[in-house]
């Protein structure tokens, strides 16, 4: 299992040292949180839906599975491109096709494999527990995990709707 922070280490590492040579200068905070945003990304998503709502058949669908995150990947670099920030969508992309590298480490050598939850819902998912070992006493993770996540997504949809409006009025 990977934690949120090693996630968002994963996906900082590599988009921290882009930063630092071709500008000569430490990324922005909003690169920064772009990162983040992106490397927690499909866990914000699909933990609630799954544990909390049991609308998708694991954690680790959906935002976690490629026919979706490629699309959506696209779709932000289009957005970044379009408003002159290619690198922060590029860096949200990043972020969250890594956490994927990261929660399916059999994409990696010695015998690299593709797992069936990369691909749901063109293949049946990986069974698991319909209650993840993280939930805690009385289920108090999870419950702490899907407000934060209902805070940070809303706060994440408010910012792209103000933003869309300035792009649109422009």
């Amino acid at each position: 299992m990977v934690l949120p922070s090693e996630h968002f280490i994963i996906a900082l590492l590599p988009i921290a040292a882009y930063a630092v040579i071709r500008d000569q200068r430490l990324p922005s905070l909003q690169l920064l949180a772009v990162a983040f945003f992106g490397s927690q990304f499909p866990d914000l998503v699909d933990k609630p839906l799954a544990y909390e709502l049991s609308l998708i058949p694991s954690g680790r669908v959906f935002m976690h599975s490629l026919p979706f995150a490629l699309p959506l990947a696209i779709a932000v670099v289009a957005y970044g491109i379009w408003t002159e920030r290619a690198r922060l969508g590029g860096a949200f992309a990043f972020a969250h096709l890594s956490h994927l590298v990261a929660d399916n480490q059999q994409l990696l050598p010695p015998n690299p494999r593709v797992s069936p939850d990369l691909l749901w819902p063109l293949q049946p998912p990986v069974a698991r527990s319909a209650i993840p070992n993280w939930a805690g006493a009385g289920s108090v993770n999870l419950h702490l995990w899907t407000a934060f996540s209902v805070v940070v997504l809303a706060l994440a949809a408010y910012v792209l709707v103000a933003d869309l409006r300035t792009q649109l009025e422009v």
